[in-house]
């Protein structure tokens, strides 16, 4: 009964039902209009086209594209207003100026070191477009001088994220989507509060949305009474919002501008197994240390500025040299990267197709949801057939039901082609990760979704040659050896009802 209480009293239930009352109260508006004015139905059915004309002709993924086309045709009330509340993938023109304004102060902050690129070039012709595809459109340069390390699980992760925020002097930058308070947030929790007595700069982002059912309203309050500077993302009020839609699913830790960490790991007790949720959690981490953790800083500092509408003057005192007496160890290239909605480039997945189709041997994927769009699907069928051995591993079991059964109507037409798909027998697989070729990899936060890829603010780090790619492949293989693969006797045993329903489904994915 406590659970169902505060399933009903829960901020995230209140929310939903404040704005489902909105909504039915608008639709029944509009429905009354269409009653009581004959003209009305035509004018809306005229919006309807003209709105479809318009989504046709945006610089957005087709399948993207036709799924709203259908809805809006198919129920033109209720598809129009759902699509200006949910279905847009860029900001309101504010806030996407707002953003611009911020992103064109601090690019000039990352300059790339041109001896650096020649070299990449030298080494591998192939490994130098990808990298400049990264400097070029994503605006993030590849640096040397920075070391990696690999953590296979969350909890191989926290002790050095414990030990980098103790260690920190100077300043500490958090950003995570989601937070819960528990175990591992209460002794980074500790730190931080010490840390911010003793005088150093720290500051937190959390993203309001991915905390609605972990965080209080107003928790940002109570962590700047301990002295933590902290504000959320994209505030979740019980009103319908355009920019609701878009999330910041980053995960980025800044100690001191020299050490940074990235992956798939939130902070709450899931994540390194404290609690049980779905089986045994398994995710993934990534440690720099050097000059290649500058453009996580600059990342922290671009959101930091757009949320507070500030201007941050003296950007040298969070240089990763400051406050580094020896020079930094290099260990291959590195090159951390960005994505937002903000624009129509999809750098996460161009960046994870470039891998794809120029891989030579083999490319391995983890992914915890498996919703890819036509392109996707035709990179990796294509990849298969030419030989290359493509494989991906996703959960054993869902934290997501219907998105797991979604991704599972896409194993077939896989299969067929030479993918070879294995699934997580101990638990969820939440890790975000490819490796190729044992020279490449990248890891961070970025799903095989529509969501990910498209409307969320994300983030990863693109690896050659650093040992931290090695231990991608052998985390992989060591996955592999605990999973199920799959084969098409398992995609074809189920019922054809349930296949058919499940491909009707698949038309409304990118709406997921």
């Amino acid at each position: 009964m406590k659970k169902v209480k505060k399933f009903l009293l829960g901020r995230a239930t209140i929310v939903a039902m404040a704005i489902l009352l909105q909504l039915a109260w608008i639709l029944s508006f509009l429905q009354g209009f269409r009653i009581r004015f004959s003209f009305v139905n035509t004018l809306i059915d005229i919006i309807a086209i003209f709105v479809v004309l318009v989504i046709v002709n945006k610089k957005s993924n087709p399948s993207y594209k036709i799924a709203w086309m259908v809805v809006i045709l198919a129920v033109p009330i209720v598809g129009l207003l759902v699509y200006f509340i949910f279905g847009r993938s860029e900001l309101t023109r504010p806030t996407r100026k707002r953003m611009e304004v911020v992103n064109r102060e601090l690019e000039r902050q990352l300059p790339q070191n041109e001896d650096v690129m020649e070299e990449l070039g030298r080494k591998d012709k192939t490994v130098y477009r990808q990298a400049k595809y990264i400097r070029d459109w994503a605006k993030f340069p590849v640096y040397q001088n920075t070391e990696t390390k690999y953590y296979p699980s969350g909890e191989k992760m926290f002790p050095d994220i414990l030990q980098a925020l103790r260690e920190a002097e100077h300043f500490i930058f958090m950003e995570y989507f989601i937070v819960e308070e528990g175990y591992m947030f209460g002794q980074i929790l500790d730190i931080l509060k010490k840390k911010a007595k003793e005088g150093v700069d720290v500051r937190f982002i959390y993203d309001d949305f991915g905390c609605v059912t972990t965080l209080p309203a107003k928790y940002y309050q109570s962590m700047q009474e301990w002295g933590i500077q902290c504000v959320r993302f994209n505030p979740l009020y019980p009103v319908m919002s355009v920019i609701m839609n878009n999330r910041d699913h980053r995960k980025i830790l800044v100690a001191d501008g020299k050490v940074g960490f990235t992956g798939g790991i939130n902070l709450a007790d899931e994540y390194i197994n404290k609690i049980e949720r779905f089986g045994y959690w398994k995710d993934t981490g990534i440690r720099l240390e050097g000059e290649g953790v500058w453009s996580f800083t600059i990342m922290f500092l671009e959101m930091w500025d757009y949320i507070n509408r500030t201007e941050e003057k003296d950007l040298s005192k969070f240089r990763p040299e400051c406050y580094q007496k020896q020079p930094f160890v290099s260990d291959g290239y590195v090159q951390p990267y960005a994505d937002s909605p903000l624009d129509s480039e999809t750098t996460g997945e161009n960046i994870y197709m470039n891998m794809i189709a120029r891989a030579r041997e083999y490319v391995y994927i983890f992914t915890p949801y498996l919703i890819p769009d036509n392109e996707m699907i035709k990179t990796l069928q294509n990849a298969a057939k030419s030989g290359v051995d493509v494989r991906i591993l996703m959960p054993g079991i869902p934290d997501k039901k219907v998105v797991y059964w979604m991704g599972q109507s896409y194993y077939e037409p896989l299969i067929e082609c030479g993918v070879r798909i294995y699934q997580y027998k101990p638990g969820f697989l939440h890790a975000k990760c490819f490796v190729s070729d044992d020279i490449l990899a990248t890891v961070g936060s970025i799903n095989m979704d529509y969501r990910s890829l498209y409307l969320h603010f994300e983030n990863g780090v693109w690896l050659y040659g650093s040992k931290a790619v090695q231990k991608v492949k052998e985390d992989m293989l060591q996955t592999m050896a605990e999973s199920e693969e799959i084969n098409m006797e398992f995609c074809q045993k189920r019922p054809a009802a349930i296949r058919t329903f499940l491909g009707v489904v698949r038309l409304f994915a990118p709406l997921l």
